[in-house]
């Protein structure tokens, strides 16, 4: 009898990145990219993307609306190191270089079904003094967590997206079969 190769499941993942409100800012674009365990792989659909330049709603919520697609699959043998959405939202300063106006992380969500979410963002702010006080002039900003603190987390950012887990192949298994 032959050694059946190692068990592994499918994860699908097909949404969009639906709006923002950051009020103190326009003309702001979207980057994505999935992270995750060393036993997951990516098989079919973009890992990352970037989204196009939208301005703010006229009205009174002044969205930023995006509908970005996302549609990514990925294949494990175990749970573990589940993917994360990892979201940056840039856009431009008074010189009109593109800067890091936010940041931020969510898991896909581990049930199937539809499922929206609001992600907090954040800007990391430089614990030097210097940084602070040269940074709105170099267009240069703190963009390495460690060496940051967060200063505020008053922006979201809205994901909607539907999760689909295959169903085992046979009815005695956990996970499909490769």
């Amino acid at each position: 009898m032959a050694a059946a190769g190692p068990s592994v499941f499918l994860l699908m993942v097909s949404g969009q990145v639906e709006s923002a409100q950051f009020p103190e800012y326009d003309d702001l674009y979207c980057k994505y990219c999935f992270v995750y365990g060393h036993d997951w792989a990516p098989t079919a659909g973009l890992e990352e993307g970037i989204s196009q330049i939208t301005s703010k709603s006229q009205d009174v919520r002044q969205m930023l609306v995006w509908n970005f697609p996302i549609d990514v699959t990925f294949k494990s043998t175990n749970p573990f190191g589940w993917p994360q959405i990892v979201l940056s939202v840039y856009g431009p300063d008074v010189f009109g270089n593109d800067v890091v106006r936010g940041y931020g992380a969510v898991h896909v969500p581990f049930s199937p079904g539809r499922h929206k979410r609001t992600i907090p963002m954040f800007v990391p702010e430089s614990t030097s003094k210097l940084q602070k006080f040269t940074s709105p002039f170099t267009s240069q900003c703190c963009v390495q967590a460690r060496d940051c603190v967060i200063p505020q987390a008053g922006h979201r950012l809205r994901v909607q997206s539907s999760l689909a887990l295959p169903l085992p192949q046979p009815a005695d298994a956990p996970f499909c079969p490769q």
